[in-house]
């Protein structure tokens, strides 16, 4: 059995809400208990991290929280530094409870960051396309364009859009009369119907991504057809769109993991370890549950556990 401790954390915002279930399975076959060696800190998904140096009252409180734990774990296993594990929305919200954290906090506390197919600061089409006709999974009796409403109210959505930085100037979204790159949110969101203040508040976004400074590894599909473009011919974002594909993992963008990996791996300037583990057809949510993506990830915690 061993002593060692792992923080996993718990993904809410997920097509399967139970994603990281097969993950603390395993952890448990290996000698963790929860409470004791294995831990976890859900978060609200609604909410996003704050950007570096702006307030958020929602996640002062969360990050504290999560501080606290992390603390108490490790006294309880010799004071042990810990393994911080993080899927999908998850590791947009440890990366920012990471950076929230001070240096010298880091170095003792955090041994290891394992980051899953994490949502990238770059943004990715699928939010956008929740702006647009409502979200593409399926909530049971209820259509997407009831859900569409509710998810422009969220600021994970917002904070999530596609960035100039991965996106460039390629249309992301494509009408007969009209396209739109992630520089034209001014025109773009208007068109939605989005009111003035959430225009403003996208477009005073200025996007800033700080490595972790601690040990990292980032695992993320690919080879799996994803959504770059949207096509609403008659510019009419009731309906679905037409779907133009490229390569990710069916949810994020290849391109767009590929910048947020540039990001991460600046770090290794200062001699801390960073790895990029890309794996061949795992899709967004079943890299954490299918057998062949799902060793990877434990090969991953167990590596950093030695």
């Amino acid at each position: 059995e061993t002593d060692d401790l792992c923080v996993e954390f718990v993904v809410i915002r997920s097509r399967i809400p139970t994603c990281l279930v097969r993950v603390r399975e395993e952890l448990e076959l290996l000698g963790y208990r929860d409470g004791e060696t294995l831990f976890g800190a859900p978060y609200d998904p609604r909410h996003a991290p704050p950007l570096p140096g702006q307030p958020s009252q929602v996640y002062s409180d969360y990050f504290a929280r999560v501080k606290d734990l992390v603390e108490r774990a490790s006294e309880k296993n010799q004071n042990k530094p810990v393994i911080l594990v993080a899927h999908s929305f998850g590791g947009k919200v440890i990366l920012g409870f990471v950076n929230w954290t001070p240096m010298a906090w880091r170095k003792k506390f955090i041994k290891h960051l394992v980051l899953v197919s994490p949502t990238p600061p770059e943004g990715f089409l699928g939010v956008l396309t929740s702006l647009t006709s409502g979200p593409s999974f399926l909530v049971p009796s209820v259509p997407p364009l009831l859900l569409r409403q509710m998810w422009r109210t969220f600021a994970s959505t917002l904070l999530s859009l596609p960035s100039p930085m991965a996106f460039g100037h390629r249309p992301t979204v494509i009408t007969n009369h009209k396209n739109y790159s992630a520089y034209d949110y001014k025109d773009l969101l208007p068109a939605l119907g989005l009111n003035t203040e959430v225009v403003k508040r996208v477009l005073s976004m200025q996007l800033r991504i700080d490595p972790p400074m601690v040990p990292t590894t980032y695992l993320n599909g690919v080879g799996v057809k994803t959504p770059e473009q949207v096509v609403y011919r008659e510019g009419n974002f009731d309906v679905a769109p037409e779907k133009v594909y490229g390569d990710g993992d069916g949810t994020m963008n290849f391109f767009s993991v590929l910048a947020f990996v540039k990001e991460l791996s600046r770090q290794q300037q200062a001699n801390i370890p960073f790895k990029f583990v890309a794996i061949a057809n795992a899709t967004h949510s079943d890299i954490v549950v299918q057998e062949h993506s799902l060793k990877k990830v434990m090969d991953v915690i167990l590596e950093a556990n030695h």
